[in-house]
């Protein structure tokens, strides 16, 4: 069991899976994540101020290169603290790079970093090593309400890590730069001078800053840190999918054999408490995600089954439309706790 005070108030709980065991993160670090570990991430809140009852999400992060007994691990882990709040929790799989907005929207600063528990690392904010070459990409994500989060990732220090339209920050230990590109948001600029500071502040200002504009002087001398001749790439144009109604399937074991059929239309009143559904919202520009809602009569096998039917629903789907990402969340409900973005979803077929 993950702790005994999980979901008791308001707030957010973080836990690293370390060598098959869940520990908590430090609540200093809460926002930064390691690409080489998985997480588990626990958002206790009130629907409305009102009520006494608390309301749950309950999201495992996987970092790109977190070995596959971590990933399992945090998966299990997940579902043991799901159990044990009685299934009370919206259950979110959410991985690097294509965090959901809501999980996003959890973190002021949201800072993925390379390493993680089997490769040691050094705390951004300790003093640096004169060496290092560290690159940071910086971006502005929206999340519901319009507010602004700062997501910041470590990528490679290298030249095709550098698109336009992002602001960068090389940190070279005793010298921070900063790169605004000619495309970046204003508030971006502003939000990453934000997130260089700080790392110079804890640093009790033992490196220097400098900001290079794209055009501007000094620029060059940036873009020469990734060799001679960088330029910056453009951003591939991504192909919006849109108009796709959302499509239900159904798991179930009435007739003695696990099936998994298409239902239609897609909307509340096709789900049956009896059996395990697969909603496919995927091509949502906003929320995409596949749901997976488990009625309160299913069977053992059903709930059993049923994630594991939905991941391999997903990779079906990428290999026969390159455009689905496998990386899209899959959002696990219990029927009576259902999201408001599963609902909005169900009533598409009908708004239309």
């Amino acid at each position: 069991m993950i702790t005994s005070d999980a979901g008791l108030s308001v707030g957010l709980q973080v836990w690293r899976i370390e060598k098959f065991h869940v520990k908590p993160w430090p609540k200093d670090r809460v926002g930064s994540f390691y690409d080489g570990d998985s997480y588990i991430i626990l958002h206790t809140y009130k629907k409305t101020p009102e009520v006494e009852s608390f309301s749950y999400d309950l999201h495992f992060w996987l970092g790109a290169n977190t070995s596959q007994d971590e990933a399992g691990t945090a998966a299990y882990k997940t579902v043991e603290l799901d159990d044990h709040m009685q299934g009370k929790p919206v259950q979110f799989r959410e991985v690097q790079g294509f965090e959901s907005p809501r999980f996003l929207s959890y973190f002021p600063r949201f800072i993925c970093l390379r390493g993680g528990v089997d490769t040691g690392f050094q705390h951004v904010a300790e003093p640096p090593p004169l060496d290092i070459m560290k690159l940071y990409r910086v971006k502005l994500s929206k999340v519901g309400g319009g507010r602004s989060h700062l997501v910041v990732r470590e990528v490679p220090a290298e030249a095709s890590s550098l698109i336009a339209g992002d602001v960068y920050v090389l940190d070279k230990g005793t010298k921070i730069w900063q790169f605004n590109t000619k495309a970046s948001a204003g508030q971006e600029k502003f939000k990453a001078a934000e997130f260089v500071q700080s790392i110079v502040s804890e640093r009790q200002s033992q490196c220097d800053l400098t900001v290079y504009d794209e055009g501007g002087s000094g620029a060059g001398v940036f873009l020469s840190e990734f060799g001679e001749g960088t330029t910056l790439l453009h951003p591939e144009a991504t192909e919006q999918v849109s108009g796709a109604h959302p499509t239900l399937h159904k798991i179930s074991d009435s007739s003695g054999e696990v099936t998994f059929e298409s239902v239609s239309p897609p909307t509340q009143a096709s789900l049956s408490s009896a059996d395990a559904f697969i909603l496919d919202h995927s091509t949502d520009m906003v929320h995409p995600a596949i749901y997976l809602w488990l009625g309160e009569h299913a069977s053992l096998t059903e709930r059993r089954l049923a994630p594991q039917y939905a991941q391999n629903y997903l990779y079906d789907k990428k290999q026969k439309d390159g455009r689905v990402r496998v990386a899209i969340p899959i959002v696990k409900i219990e029927e009576g706790n259902e999201s408001e973005d599963f609902l909005n979803a169900l009533t598409i077929y009908e708004r239309v």
